[in-house]
């Protein structure tokens, strides 16, 4: 049977968006390598090569911890994605590097939301936007928890001084401000887009206790294992600091940059940026700690969104997960 003309316009249109991402994808990263302002790369290859980076032994550490924290976000969303329709662990991890391969030239990451929901029929979409929201705010919430442990020891331990607090005030009256919207909507049952408030929580909470359960060990498994590879960086480049020390620098390291609003691709811009500061405090070498934030935005971007690459070009409409 001949394919009619609008459904090969529509299918050079689906074709055009796939490269469009893949290619916008590629160009940012690239240029974020090679023209990095905060990091030449003569500067990085030759601390890399003081502290054997390029060894077998320790690409392969690297790659392991790299591919560990992907599974253990994969085997997030496989558990969120089966309280709406019944999906394999293959196609969470596809789901979830095509995702982050558009998500990267989103602010704060929001293209995984509409990624992730296009896997599926519109009936379902509404759910998964929910649930992949539930999946964020347990790994947000893991990263608030560690990360106030660590921005306490420093508060406690350094004389930091607050350059604006006005700032802090604004964010207070915020949140409050919010909190009574939500409350207000809550009773109001005002809807967005067929969803009251009401009804979302409702849905949030028929999620049985046992996926959130693992959920929340999955985002605490993922965050332990995405810190430790940084330390492990921090050993190999021989920075001169304690365990304890290290580990609370990468908690406040990862709390602040998480709150600061940005497009992905800037990611290793503004914890860049954050990790001189924070490991600043003990003194360390700035072109080390610049170093250890590109590589670990390299094996935890850069790898995993190049296989999503390849996810966002197979992606067939046709294949849709059904109600």
């Amino acid at each position: 049977m001949q394919k009619s003309p609008t459904h090969k316009t529509k299918q050079l249109l689906a074709l055009s968006i796939k490269l469009f991402i893949v290619i916008g994808c590629g160009y940012f990263m690239y240029t974020k390598l090679t023209q990095n302002n905060q990091l030449s790369f003569s500067d990085f290859y030759s601390k890399s090569i003081q502290a054997s980076l390029f060894s077998t032994k320790n690409i392969v550490f690297l790659f392991i911890f790299s591919v560990l924290n992907w599974l253990f976000e994969s085997n997030k969303w496989y558990l969120l994605a089966n309280h709406s329709r019944k999906t394999s662990f293959p196609n969470a991890i596809i789901q979830s590097l095509a995702s982050l391969t558009v998500s990267l030239i989103t602010p704060n990451r929001i293209g995984e939301y509409g990624a992730k929901a296009i896997y599926f029929k519109k009936p379902l979409r509404k759910q998964v936007l929910i649930l992949n929201l539930v999946g964020n705010l347990f790994q947000l919430g893991t990263t608030m928890i560690f990360g106030v442990v660590g921005i306490s020891f420093f508060i406690f331990n350094f004389n930091i001084t607050i350059p604006n607090k006005s700032i802090f005030l604004t964010i207070g009256l915020t949140s409050i401000a919010l909190v009574i919207l939500c409350c207000f909507f809550y009773k109001k049952e005002v809807s967005i887009k067929g969803y009251s408030l009401k009804s979302l929580m409702n849905f949030i909470s028929k999620i049985p206790n046992s996926v959130t359960a693992k959920v929340g060990l999955c985002s605490i498994m993922r965050y332990l294992i995405f810190s430790h590879q940084f330390y492990f960086l921090v050993v190999l480049f021989n920075v001169d600091i304690l365990y304890s020390e290290a580990i609370l620098s990468i908690f406040t390291m990862y709390l602040l940059a998480s709150i600061i609003p940005m497009l992905s691709l800037f990611d290793v811009v503004i914890k860049g940026s954050i990790a001189i500061w924070v490991f600043s405090f003990f003194n360390c070498n700035e072109i080390v700690i610049l170093s250890i934030v590109l590589i670990m935005w390299v094996f935890n971007f850069v790898l995993p969104s190049i296989v999503g690459s390849y996810f966002v070009l197979t992606f067939k409409s046709d294949k849709l997960f059904e109600s």
